[in-house]
């Protein structure tokens, strides 16, 4: 059975459309591009989403429907992203039971301590061997 992703992104939806390419590659996944704005979504469904959904209702929604939840740690803070991760967004997210994998960014003023300094790439390489180790 394919394991249900959703893959949550804001702005430009640069960063959720290259984690959808990434999962894509794979058939094992159903990938749900979950968007705090069209355009982030319309990027990630570019990406390889096999669906997708936009705004702070079909977030909340969506998030109670699937196995993982993939995005920047940004996801969970409220008021990040420029003010796109309302506080109802954050709270569906860490509320959900779905695991959650959260790319480290050290944006949005949350910096973690003791986490490595790795690109972008290195940590998506990473992704299906972390899926496989949560399933």
């Amino acid at each position: 059975m394919k394991k249900r992703i959703a893959v949550v992104d804001g702005k430009g939806g640069g960063l959720g459309r290259t984690i959808c390419e990434t999962l894509s590659k794979s058939d094992a996944y159903e990938i749900i591009a979950l968007g705090t704005n069209a355009a982030a979504t319309a990027n990630m469904l570019k990406g390889g989403a096999h669906d997708g959904a936009t705004g702070e209702n079909a977030i909340s929604v969506m998030v109670k429907t699937v196995d993982f939840i993939i995005g920047p740690i940004s996801i969970l803070a409220k008021d990040s992203m420029m003010g796109e991760v309302s506080a109802t967004i954050s709270s569906a997210i860490s509320g959900s039971r779905a695991e959650k994998i959260l790319l480290p960014l050290q944006r949005c003023s949350l910096n973690v301590v003791g986490v490595e300094n790795m690109t972008i790439k290195d940590m998506l390489s990473r992704l299906d061997a972390m899926i496989a180790a949560l399933s």
